[in-house]
């Protein structure tokens, strides 16, 4: 069987119009957002939706909860489609809700989003102070059930902690390095550093805020800096987050960055000034459009086995290691 085609981040306004997409190119599995700044209450609504559209649609999509599920999407010619969340609003502060969640299916939990968190601190924070007590509580939890720790809007320290405390690899799973381009998302060579030694995965983000050059970044540019993380981490802990936004109105922004926290958009130091969604690059628009990366990657000159990996191979390892209790 060959290798699968996974992406490990989206939040587009999801349609049977995108679900033909992903099955039209050949994307097996796709980790999606259901939460940003949704209470519990909120986020079971989201998952109503979700159950409708697999009601809906069958034969192109399912619930994906396990690695196995992987392989069973490819086998049956369907997309199956992970549940994570960009925040952990839906826990509310209830340490048992993390059980609940993975219970519901639920399998990436960012600590953060961009502001401090009741479990850490986001990278637009002034002062990072790391985990809390609840965020190392709740890291410990996390790592019991198989609940993965995902740390892509966190500040360095709380990152670099979250390695530490937790027992089980963590993943960052929609980012690019600094050293590419200096977005204050975009994380340090520290960070990137630690987190693959210690068996962690880096997804590689295609938003146009998070590319060097924006919406003009070139594939090949894209894929060379590809190829030196390759070079520098390991190939075999990368692999694709895209953070594609598809469909999306600019509206959907302010709810994103701001929630119900603040009355105005806090872009934090350095970041873009640009409240809507930026054009994708025309190399990637879309599920469609992966092959472009899996080319312009070979043409990096990394080799197949590598590439396979970068494109689903490594993340279908992590899932398969990553979402059952210890």
């Amino acid at each position: 069987m060959r290798a699968p085609l996974i992406d490990n981040l989206q939040y587009a306004k999801f349609s049977l119009s995108i679900f033909e997409e992903m099955r039209a190119g050949g994307v097996d599995a796709v980790h999606v957002t259901i939460a940003y700044h949704e209470s519990f209450r909120e986020m079971v609504l989201n998952l109503e939706q979700w159950n409708r559209w697999f009601e809906a649609h069958p034969e192109l999509i399912f619930k994906g909860t396990t690695g196995d599920d992987v392989r069973r999407a490819q086998e049956t010619g369907r997309t199956a489609i992970f549940f994570g969340f960009q925040n952990p609003s839906p826990i509310e502060d209830d340490i048992g809700l993390v059980e609940i969640c993975h219970q519901l299916g639920i399998r990436f939990m960012q600590l953060t989003y961009n502001n401090q968190s009741l479990l850490a601190t986001g990278c637009y924070e002034k002062d990072d102070t790391g985990l809390t007590r609840m965020g190392r509580q709740v890291v410990t939890e996390m790592n019991r059930v198989g609940l993965v720790v995902d740390m892509s809007h966190s500040a360095d320290r709380s990152t670099l902690e979250a390695i530490d405390h937790s027992t089980r690899p963590i993943a960052i799973t929609h980012a690019n390095p600094h050293w590419w381009h200096g977005a204050l998302r975009n994380k340090s060579d520290e960070v990137l550093t630690a987190l693959t030694a210690s068996g962690g995965m880096l997804g590689f983000s295609l938003y146009p805020h998070h590319l060097a050059g924006g919406s003009a970044c070139t594939l090949q540019d894209f894929c060379a800096m590809i190829a030196e993380a390759a070079r520098r981490y390991g190939a075999q802990h990368l692999g694709l987050g895209s953070d594609l936004c598809q469909d999306q109105p600019d509206s959907v922004v302010e709810w994103m960055r701001v929630g119900r926290w603040s009355k105005v958009i806090d872009y934090g130091e350095g970041s873009a000034q640009n409240a809507g969604f930026p054009p994708m690059p025309d190399w990637f628009g879309g599920n469609r459009d992966f092959g472009n990366i899996c080319t312009g990657l070979l043409e990096q000159g990394l080799n197949q086995a590598d590439v396979d990996g970068i494109m689903g191979g490594n993340w279908h390892r992590f899932y398969t290691e990553s979402f059952g209790p210890t």
